[in-house]
């Protein structure tokens, strides 16, 4: 490598303009500081800067004594949704059902007939006070609230509104496939706390908090892949750990909320400076529906607000008015019970059956899915799944660090047949492969 420069800011372009050509390749490691200052005949802050520069960037990442690395290319990160062609029964995709979701064609007439134009309320008044009101219950102390275009976009802002490149971000393992890229693509260090039965384990948290991380995203229930919920204890558990760290930033997406069978459990300190809870509409309005009450501290409030007028000022006025007359329908509730139920029954049948062929599952399970851990890779059971016409997904997808090993089974969809025919199935080709499978007793 050729470094030249005189200046921090010399150094900073000529150690980019390298990585861009592919002469500096990810994993290089660069020369020390005292190296580079005594090549370049400069002072060794100069080259410090230079380096804080290139990390603070992405473009490097620091290894502490062991110096200064080139970061790696960021990779692909698989999406949630399968593509609508498919030859297999899809239980993959993570999708609602549509069968339980508004039909847009009966909320069409609530769409205001005068378009809106800039300079108008960000929230419409009505999904305002039905917002503030959702969240108020499960909040102590008072907030701001803002509208984002869902859950994954809420969780951007906030990140790119407090955190730089190269930050670290403590993340449940496995984790949701948007956390991971959202995280990826601004170049955020992913910190992996393992999730057991429960949430978040504290050591590892502990850990992540003492190593330095400046956020934590936490799903306080139906998490995304297992299902898990933070129970009491855990969530009093966190709550404590993270009062000891008042600067960090906490992001709670509770993006399953209304349609969930598990209580909230708050773990936001009462001490804690920045931080947001976040409920989403798109599990019980539809994709198409997507968008996200988010409530923060003011000065996160200020932040994100400042960034949604730096793009579309607000997130589109027809969608709050179809959300809007959704909820304040007099169907929402039953329609809400109705899905809720649903869920978690075919959750439920889905445990049963397995259980009955002796595949035993935690009962600890919320969302759309069901969660079967592993202790080996899964790409065998998902390929054997496949060639027997069922589309699953292998929990490797989500793993961050050794804790992703497992199958995610979409069951909104799913008919008592189906269910007995993929139960029967999953017991064959796990017996075969034992000790893949990880029995969790209930």
């Amino acid at each position: 490598m050729m470094i030249i420069g005189k200046t921090a800011g010399e150094i900073f372009d000529s150690i980019r303009a390298q990585v861009h050509s592919g002469d500096l390749a990810p994993g290089t490691l660069l020369p020390s500081v005292r190296e580079l200052a005594n090549a370049l005949g400069v002072n060794r802050n100069t080259v410090a800067l230079a380096y804080k520069r290139l990390t603070d960037a992405g473009f490097a990442v620091s290894k502490g004594r062991n110096g200064t690395v080139i970061r790696d290319a960021i990779a692909e990160v698989e999406l949630e949704g399968s593509t609508a062609d498919l030859a297999l029964r899809d239980l993959a995709s993570g999708n609602p059902s549509a069968d339980v979701l508004p039909q847009l064609s009966d909320l069409v007439a609530f769409i205001r007939s005068s378009p809106s134009l800039y300079g108008e309320v960000a929230i419409r008044p009505d999904l305002e006070k039905a917002g503030r009101t959702w969240l108020q219950a499960d909040l102590t102390s008072a907030f701001d609230l803002n509208l984002t275009g869902g859950a994954v976009d809420a969780v951007e802002r906030v990140l790119a509104s407090w955190l730089i490149a190269g930050d670290r971000v403590a993340v449940e393992d496995p984790c949701f496939l948007s956390s991971i890229s959202t995280l990826k693509h601004n170049r955020l260090q992913v910190c992996p706390v393992p999730v057991d039965t429960q949430g978040m384990q504290p050591e590892a948290l502990a850990s992540q908090l003492e190593a330095g991380v400046k956020a934590v995203i936490i799903t306080p229930r139906a998490h995304n892949p297992t299902g898990y919920g933070l129970s009491a204890e855990r969530a009093a558990q966190i709550r404590t750990l993270l009062q000891a760290y008042p600067q960090v930033l906490v992001i709670v997406d509770d993006h399953f909320s209304l349609l969930s069978t598990q209580d909230y459990h708050h773990v936001i300190p009462a001490n804690t400076q920045n931080w947001v809870l976040i409920r989403s509409t798109s599990k019980f309005l539809g994709p198409d529906l997507r968008l996200a009450f988010v409530a923060s501290d003011g000065e996160t409030s200020a932040r994100l607000r400042q960034r949604l007028n730096a793009g579309t000022n607000w997130v589109s006025h027809i969608l709050q008015d179809l959300a809007g007359a959704s909820m304040s329908s007099p169907q929402f509730a039953h329609q809400i019970a109705e899905a809720r139920q649903r869920y978690q029954q075919q959750r439920e049948a889905l445990v049963v059956a397995l259980k009955r062929y002796g595949v035993t599952v935690s009962p600890q399970h919320d969302g759309l899915n069901v969660w079967i851990p592993l202790v080996g890779d899964s790409a065998t059971i998902v390929l054997q799944m496949a060639q027997r016409g069922w589309l699953i997904r292998g929990g490797e997808s989500f793993a961050l660090g050794s804790a992703g090993n497992g199958l995610r089974i979409t069951v909104a969809d799913l008919n008592p047949a189906e269910t007995e025919q993929i139960a029967q199935s999953l017991a064959v080709f796990l017996s075969a492969s034992r000790p893949t499978f990880l029995s969790q007793q209930a």
